[in-house]
């Protein structure tokens, strides 16, 4: 499966809805979790396969072949 991050400017590509609701629920865990934190994540890392992720907190992620990007724009509108 091709990188979610497209050319250069590292624009997303239209992501998989399943996907995307995978990430803002990692996301709602972790500051669960972690309330005191207030490190703003880039994104999430995220197994197109398990839908298992991570947050992401330095300047590019570098990710597994099986492996999709999800900015930190496409997962908190949903939240609110």
């Amino acid at each position: 499966m091709p990188s979610q991050l497209s050319g250069a400017g590292a624009l997303p590509m239209a992501l998989n809805p399943a996907l995307l609701k995978s990430a803002r629920q990692i996301y709602r865990t972790y500051y669960e979790v972690h309330p005191e934190d207030v490190q703003r994540p880039i994104g999430i890392a995220i197994s197109t396969k398990t839908h298992r992720g991570k947050l992401i907190f330095g300047d590019r992620p570098v990710l597994l072949p099986t492996e999709c990007f999800v900015p930190i724009s496409q997962i908190e509108p949903g939240l609110h």
